[in-house]
């Protein structure tokens, strides 16, 4: 095989191959010897086909192989004996295929950096920690009061108000006309609370029970039934009873109907998933802290390939939010180059960093083991309700699907692992502090 570097310009390098005829011819020959002795032909018995009439029959097909063959191999021995790592999938130009002539063809490719790994120790940190108060405590306690109340029976005869429970029958109508679906008795409404129908609630303030009304409202253009859809509509509204929550009183009663002894276990309990859920926070604002510094130390040339395809991906996204006018406020005053400016910085800088951190777990000999892939496919199978058995199926029918799990979680143990070597000060702070929301952008 002759090789020729035509092209080394920064991570960029190309050449020319061409791979004799003679080895050509030599490995599809082999290949048609294999066709003969296992071919099954009418007319012919298992291993007796005449080589001829497998040339005719695969010739075109097994030279097609051949060549694909000898191009992908041909380019990853250029690569392996020079000790390169790609970027991306080289890019192939044959330039000559004929049967009996030598085969040519270009290869380009983009080479992934030389990366010189940072000094660890030097990388200054501050993990956040915030503890549940107890202000924190009561609010939740009381919300699972509230979610656990009793509705009790108003004995006096009054008007409803907010907040209130009533009791209605009613019946729905469009232009005059009973609809399907719209009649219902013993409906059980908060008073102006939340409604199927915007404004529907609001309309009872103020009835008793014994009290009818009719109050008009109109259908939601988005309505699950697309017969309503959209439309006004009058509901005939009777009143038949008035209650209000009790909402019972934070003790151990109230722990007693969650299932517990004492309600001194159900604190334990919020203020340990509290804490859980501070910590999470914790972990991201640290990696983030993180992912910040070792941008700033990631001092080697992004592949323009790579960069160009992250670029691709973000944009994409960003034309579908503009489509249906979700893109962020901050965005929608800048004009077309100017954010594309930006989102191309922020697609070198996730190129970058993905790249360190890759190397990072490489030159540590940090993996995912086959337990931790097993447990995120469970995960990922959990969201499926009904269907996880078919989901974990596919995972193990499609590796590569099954390999999208990994990168997640390899970036999470080298996060880990340079942490652990990092100088991280602890500061306590308060939970508005923790939970302020950071740009997220990049």
């Amino acid at each position: 095989m002759q090789v020729t570097e035509t092209l080394s310009d920064g991570l960029k390098r190309a050449w020319s191959v061409v791979v004799p005829a003679a080895d050509i011819d030599a490995r599809r020959s082999k290949r048609l010897g294999e066709i003969t002795r296992t071919a099954n032909i009418p007319g012919f018995r298992p291993g007796k086909v005449p080589m001829a009439v497998v040339k005719k029959r695969f010739g075109t097909a097994v030279m097609a192989e051949v060549l694909e063959e000898s191009v992908n191999n041909a380019t990853q021995e250029v690569l392996t004996d020079r000790g390169l790592r790609p970027a991306m999938q080289p890019k192939v130009d044959v330039t000559s295929l004929d049967e009996g002539k030598d085969l040519a063809f270009n290869v380009e490719v983009e080479l992934l950096p030389e990366i010189k790994l940072p000094d660890f120790s030097a990388i200054e940190l501050t993990r956040q920690k915030a503890l549940p108060d107890e202000e924190s405590i009561i609010k939740a306690l009381t919300e699972i009061a509230t979610r656990n109340a009793d509705l009790v029976a108003v004995e006096e005869v009054r008007p409803a108000v907010k907040g209130d429970i009533l009791s209605v029958d009613f019946v729905g109508k469009v232009d005059g006309v009973a609809f399907e679906g719209g009649t219902a008795e013993g409906i059980d409404l908060e008073v102006d609370g939340p409604g199927f129908i915007p404004g529907f609630t609001e309309q009872v303030v103020g009835m008793a029970p014994g009290d009818t009304r009719t109050i008009e409202v109109t259908f939601p253009a988005e309505y699950g039934a697309a017969e309503l859809a959209g439309k006004a509509a009058t509901f005939d509204i009777t009143a038949k009873a008035l209650k209000q929550r009790q909402i019972p009183a934070l003790d151990d009663d109230l722990a007693k109907k969650l299932g517990f002894e004492e309600l001194a276990r159900v604190r334990d309990l919020i203020s340990q998933q509290m804490q859980r859920e501070y910590d999470q926070l914790s972990r991201a604002r640290i990696k983030r802290q993180l992912l910040d510094a070792l941008a700033g130390l990631a001092d080697f040339p992004a592949p323009e390939s790579m960069v160009t395809a992250e670029f691709d991906t973000i944009w994409q996204r960003i034309e579908a939010d503009r489509a249906k006018g979700e893109l962020d406020e901050e965005d929608k005053a800048k004009d077309e180059d100017t954010l594309k400016a930006e989102y191309r910085a922020i697609s070198e800088r996730r190129v970058k960093l993905g790249l360190l951190l890759s190397e990072i777990g490489r030159v540590n000999t940090i993996q995912v083991g086959p337990d931790e892939m097993t447990r995120a496919m469970r995960q990922e199978a959990a969201r499926y309700q009904g269907q996880e058995q078919m989901v974990m199926d596919f995972f193990r029918k499609n590796p590569q699907a099954a390999e999208s799990l990994r990168g997640p979680i390899l970036e999470e143990k080298v996060v880990d692992f340079v942490i652990e070597l990092a100088k991280v000060t602890e500061t306590v702070v308060s939970v508005e502090e923790l939970t302020k929301e950071p740009d997220a952008k990049g």
